[in-house]
C-alpha cells in the first residue's frame, strides 16, 4: 500500500520545478549559441583565413564596368561565393590550379557606393568579407598627364634622402639592412625624403617628378632599385606606405609638380606571392620555369625573324629572381591593368613609365594602353624602348605606320638613339657631314618615322646609363654640359633630367649599377655637404645649379618650346642652328659646336631671323643679326622673336 505523505509531494513538486528551470535554461544557453554562430560564425576566420584581397577597393562610376576581384587564403577554392549588394552582380566564379585562389569577376555598371559582402561558405561555416565601392574623387577627366610641356625629374627614392630613419629597416621584411657603402644595399632613402624637398625640386624649374618603382619588394638582396615587385598593391614600407605616397602626390600637385610613377608588367620578383604559390603555372612564361631572355627585343618587329627568336626575346626571363608574367592568361591580363587603374584613381598621379615595354606580350600592352587612355583621357604613358635605332623605337609609339595594322597605343616612348648621340655629339669637332653636332641633326631629319616626335621622353642619362659625366676629373669642363642641357630642354620632345645632373654628379656604368644611383648629398642626416643649398654646392657646382634652374624657368609655361614646331638647318661652318615656332613668336637657337671661334654667314638663315637684333637669353647681350654672326668656341646663344 502507498501512502501518499503531503510533505513529500511537496518535496518532489520542488525538483520537479528545479529539472524544468535547468532544461528551459539549457534550451537558451543552446538557442543563444546558435544565434551567436549564426550572428558572427560568418566573419569568423576561423572558417576561412583570407590572405589577400586584389584589389582591396574600388570605386563606382568607371568606365570599364567589369572587376576582377582575387581572392588569396588556404584551401578556398572549395567555396561557394554569393554576394550581397545593391546592383553587384556576381558574373563569374574562376577556380585555379591552387585550390588557395578564387577569382570573381563582377559586374557593376549600376552599383553606387557602397559596402557590399561577399560571402565564402565551406559546408555549414561561411566567411563574410566586406567591400567597399568608393565614390570617385575626381572624374578621369580630371587628370593631366605630362607634355612636352613638362620636364621630368627622374628620382630613385632609396637613394634621394631619408626623410624617416625609423623606417630604415621594417622587421619582418626579408633585406633587413641599411648600409650606405654597398652599392648594391639599401640606403634608406624614402617617400618623406622625397615630399621635404619638393621646394627644392619645383625651386629648380622642373614640372613633374618620375620615381623609380615604389611598389612592395620584399626581395632578400637588391631590393633597393624597386624593379622586383612583390605587392602590386603595397607601397613598401620602407619608403613610407600608401598613404605616404597619396601624400606625397597632392603635396607634389600643391606646388605645381605632377607625379610618374614606374611599373613593371613585364616580370615580378620572386618572393611575390603570386609566384610563391602560384595560382596556375601558367601565370608565368614558360610554364613557370627559368628560362633566360636573350634581350634581343629586335626580333618583335623583324619581318625575317624566327619565332624562336621572338618567344625566347619576350618570354625569356631577365633574371631567375624575377619571373615573366604571362600576359596572354586572361586572368593575369586584368590583375596588371586594374592595378595601374588602382593608382591612378587612388592617388592621382599624371603619368606612368613602363619598364622594358617590349618584353611584354604586344597586344596585352596595347589593350592596357586602350584601356587607361580611355579612363583617363589627358594620362600619358612612356614606355621603356630600349632599342638603338629610331625606326625600332618608332614601330612602338601610338599609330605608328611600321606597326600597321597592329596599334601600341602607347603614346609616348623613349629616345634612346638620341640619348647615345648626345653623349658623343659635345665631345666631338663637328664636321659639315660627320661627328659633334652633325650626329643630332642627322638623326632629327629621320623623325618622319615617328607618329608624333613631340612624345619622345628624351634624355642625357637615367638610372641604367652611364651618367652624362662619368667621372669627377670630366665635371670640369661644364661648357659640355650647358650646352647639351640647352640642346636637350629646347629640341623636340619631353626633357627627363636624372637626379643630381644640376650639380655634376658623375657615374660610371661599368663599375656597376649602384654607382649610378649614388645619394643625393645631403640627403641623410649628418652628410658631410649638402648640395640641396648654395652654401653646401661648390663654385662650380653652383655654377651648373643656376644654369640648369635659369633654363628650366624660362622653359616653364613657355609655349613656343612645349608646343611649338622644329625647323633647322644642316650645319654650317660647324653650327647647328634650330627654330620652334608658335602662333607667332619664336626661339632660335644657335649652336657653335667647335673649338674654335666661327664666323656664320645669316644668309641662309633669314627666314627665321625677323629682327637684325636680338637678345641672348643665357648671357643678357644684344646680338647682331646683319650679313654674318661671329661665335666663340662652343658658344650657344638662345634668341627670342
Amino acid at each position: 500500500i502507498f501512502i501518499l505523505c503531503p510533505a513529500r509531494l511537496e518535496v518532489n513538486k520542488y525538483f520537479c520545478r528545479i529539472q524544468k528551470s535547468i532544461h528551459i535554461m539549457k534550451q537558451t544557453l543552446l538557442a543563444l549559441c546558435s544565434f551567436i554562430t549564426l550572428l558572427f560564425g560568418a566573419n569568423s576566420l576561423h572558417a576561412v583565413n583570407i590572405e589577400k584581397i586584389a584589389p582591396t577597393f574600388w570605386w563606382a562610376g568607371m568606365k570599364n564596368t567589369e572587376l576582377q576581384i582575387l581572392l588569396y587564403g588556404k584551401n578556398i577554392a572549395s567555396s561557394e561565393v554569393s554576394l550581397s549588394g545593391n546592383q553587384v552582380i556576381l558574373k563569374e566564379v574562376v577556380k585555379q590550379e591552387n585550390p588557395n585562389y578564387l577569382l570573381l569577376y563582377l559586374d557593376i555598371a549600376e552599383a553606387q557606393a557602397q559596402t557590399f559582402q561577399i560571402v565564402l561558405k565551406q559546408g555549414k561555416k561561411s566567411t563574410t568579407i566586406p567591400y567597399e565601392l568608393k565614390e570617385r574623387e575626381r572624374k578621369g577627366c580630371d587628370i593631366q598627364g605630362f607634355t612636352a610641356s613638362d620636364v621630368l625629374y627622374l628620382i630613385m627614392p632609396d637613394r634621394f634622402a631619408n626623410g624617416n630613419p625609423d623606417n630604415d629597416i621594417v622587421k619582418g621584411m626579408r633585406e633587413d639592412k641599411v648600409d650606405r657603402n654597398e652599392q648594391y644595399a639599401r640606403h634608406g632613402g624614402d617617400l618623406k625624403g622625397i615630399a621635404d624637398h619638393l621646394d627644392y625640386i619645383a625651386d629648380l624649374g622642373v614640372t613633374a617628378i618620375w620615381l623609380n618603382p615604389t611598389q612592395e619588394n620584399d626581395m632578400k638582396e637588391g631590393s633597393y632599385h624597386g624593379y622586383a615587385i612583390t605587392d602590386y598593391y603595397q607601397i613598401d614600407r620602407r619608403l613610407g606606405g600608401n598613404e605616404d605616397f597619396k601624400k606625397l602626390t597632392e603635396k607634389a600637385h600643391e606646388k605645381g609638380l605632377k607625379v610618374v610613377m614606374d611599373m613593371i608588367f613585364n616580370h615580378c620578383g620572386s618572393e611575390n606571392y603570386l609566384f610563391r604559390d602560384k595560382p596556375s603555372k601558367d601565370w608565368f612564361n614558360f610554364r613557370s620555369e627559368y628560362v633566360q631572355t636573350s634581350f634581343k627585343t629586335a626580333s618583335v618587329q623583324d619581318v625575317h625573324a624566327s619565332e624562336y627568336e621572338r618567344k625566347i626575346a619576350t618570354d625569356g626571363w631577365f633574371t631567375q629572381s624575377m619571373p615573366d608574367l604571362n600576359q596572354r592568361n586572361r586572368h593575369v591580363a586584368r590583375y596588371l591593368i586594374q592595378s595601374s587603374i588602382w593608382w591612378i584613381e587612388y592617388a592621382g598621379i599624371n603619368g606612368i613609365r613602363q619598364d622594358t615595354h617590349p618584353y611584354a606580350d604586344f597586344d596585352f600592352m596595347s589593350q592596357w594602353c586602350k584601356e587607361v587612355m580611355e579612363e583617363y583621357p589627358h594620362f600619358n604613358i612612356v614606355g621603356e624602348t630600349w632599342l638603338n635605332s629610331n625606326v625600332l623605337v618608332s614601330f612602338w609609339q601610338k599609330d605608328s605606320k611600321l606597326a600597321a595594322p597592329r596599334n601600341s597605343n602607347l603614346p609616348t616612348v623613349m629616345d634612346f638613339p638620341l640619348q647615345g648621340l648626345m653623349n658623343q655629339a659635345f665631345d666631338e669637332e663637328t664636321g659639315e657631314w660627320s661627328n659633334g653636332l652633325y650626329r643630332l641633326y642627322d638623326y632629327l631629319t629621320q623623325d618622319l618615322v615617328y607618329a608624333d616626335p613631340m612624345h619622345l621622353l628624351t634624355f642625357l642619362d637615367n638610372h641604367d646609363t652611364s651618367r652624362f659625366y662619368q667621372t669627377e676629373e670630366q665635371t670640369a669642363n661644364i661648357t659640355r654640359y650647358k650646352q647639351a642641357l640647352a640642346f636637350l630642354l629646347t629640341t623636340r620632345g619631353i626633357p627627363q633630367i636624372y637626379y643630381g645632373t644640376e650639380i655634376l654628379m658623375p657615374g660610371d656604368k661599368s663599375k656597376g649599377d649602384g654607382f649610378l644611383r649614388m645619394d643625393f648629398p645631403g640627403g641623410w642626416p649628418g652628410d658631410r655637404t649638402n648640395c640641396f643649398t648654395a652654401e653646401g654646392r661648390t663654385a662650380l657646382q653652383n655654377e651648373a645649379f643656376d644654369y640648369t634652374r635659369k633654363l628650366l624657368q624660362w622653359r616653364k609655361n613657355n609655349d613656343v618650346i612645349g608646343k611649338g614646331s622644329l625647323k633647322h638647318f644642316s650645319i654650317a661652318s660647324g653650327t647647328y642652328v634650330y627654330e620652334r615656332s608658335y602662333q607667332g613668336r619664336s626661339v632660335v637657337v644657335i649652336m657653335n659646336g667647335t673649338d674654335q671661334a666661327q664666323t656664320l654667314d645669316l644668309t641662309p638663315y633669314k627666314e627665321i631671323l625677323p629682327r637684325q637684333e636680338a637678345t641672348d637669353f643665357l648671357s643678357g647681350k644684344q646680338v647682331k643679326l646683319v650679313d654674318k654672326l661671329a661665335l666663340d668656341k662652343r658658344e650657344t646663344l638662345i634668341l627670342s622673336f
